[in-house]
């Protein structure tokens, strides 16, 4: 992070860049999961309801999206796809009072959820915020560890989900966990296929990543085994979860034609990542179908 002063900076741009930095196109990807599963369980929209959803829709996305930004900085300025709704640029001198706009925001509402929760939830918690820091931060970078770095950004996604679980008193049986592991294979193919893409610029600013390391043709296709993983695991659970299933053809769809590109070639994919931020809405459409079916058929 740049240790440039702070002397300039202006609220309103620091808001501005703040909001862009949060990825507003993906605060749905995060709050859905955790309203989704506390209100499925508890039949209930009281204040954790709000209150929680209301934190994982925008403070936990500042979070995850504003420590990448200012620590990923340096790479980012030679990243054609940085300056919009894939992440934005943000001068150095706004690093340092973004940091601690990211604490502001989030540590309300992560001592309350501490204080009110289960020992279950709190261990959630703990371990969805570290994801969260480790991912970018300094001397963790878990982003630039292969593998894991797919492993955490998946934790990002559905740790609000076993937050939102955990809080309602949920029991984690056999076709919950199964449900987990679908989503988490699908978060796992998704930040995979999403690596290949910066191939190019990764290598030449000195980043690892799952797709750096092991190139894109590989990658691409490990993606698309973990996304048909994701939708074999919903087959498994009791209905109406099979109807999911057919959530995960449409990435595949999007996925295979890119099953024979090269490092070279590897920016070609982002057509194909931009078409997946879209995706989400669609599939977010189709789970909420079968999540209201389930609601009125278990009430």
């Amino acid at each position: 992070m740049s240790a440039a002063p702070t002397a300039g900076v202006r609220a309103g741009s620091l808001l501005r860049f703040a909001f862009t930095a949060s990825r507003p196109v993906s605060w749905v990807n995060t709050a859905f999961p955790f309203a989704a599963a506390l209100l499925l369980t508890t039949r209930e929209v009281d204040a954790l309801f709000v209150f929680g959803t209301l934190y994982y829709l925008i403070p936990y996305n500042l979070a995850m999206y504003g420590i990448n930004d200012v620590f990923d900085y340096a790479s980012d300025i030679n990243n054609p796809r940085k300056g919009g709704i894939e992440g934005g640029l943000m001068p150095p001198a706004y690093h340092r009072p973004l940091l601690w706009l990211v604490l502001a925001t989030n540590l309300p509402f992560l001592v309350w959820l501490l204080v009110i929760g289960t020992p279950a939830s709190v261990v959630a918690i703990l371990v969805s915020t570290f994801a969260v820091v480790a991912y970018s931060a300094p001397v963790l970078r878990f982003k630039e560890r292969p593998v894991l770095d797919s492993l955490t950004s998946s934790t990002h996604f559905v740790s609000p989900a076993v937050v939102g679980l955990a809080l309602a008193g949920a029991t984690f049986d056999a076709p919950l966990v199964l449900l987990l592991a679908a989503f988490f294979a699908w978060g796992v193919a998704a930040h995979a296929f999403g690596a290949v893409q910066d191939i190019v610029p990764d290598r030449s600013a000195g980043i690892g990543s799952i797709a750096t390391v092991f190139g894109a043709r590989w990658t691409v296709r490990f993606s698309l085994v973990l996304w048909c993983l994701a939708g074999i695991l919903m087959l498994a659970t009791p209905w109406p979860g099979p109807l999911a299933a057919i959530v995960a053809v449409p990435y595949l769809v999007n996925c295979a034609p890119y099953l024979r590109v090269t490092d070279a070639d590897s920016g070609c994919t982002n057509r194909a990542w931009r078409r997946f931020i879209w995706l989400n809405y669609a599939a977010g459409f189709i789970v909420t179908m079968i999540l209201i079916l389930h609601f009125f058929r278990t009430a």
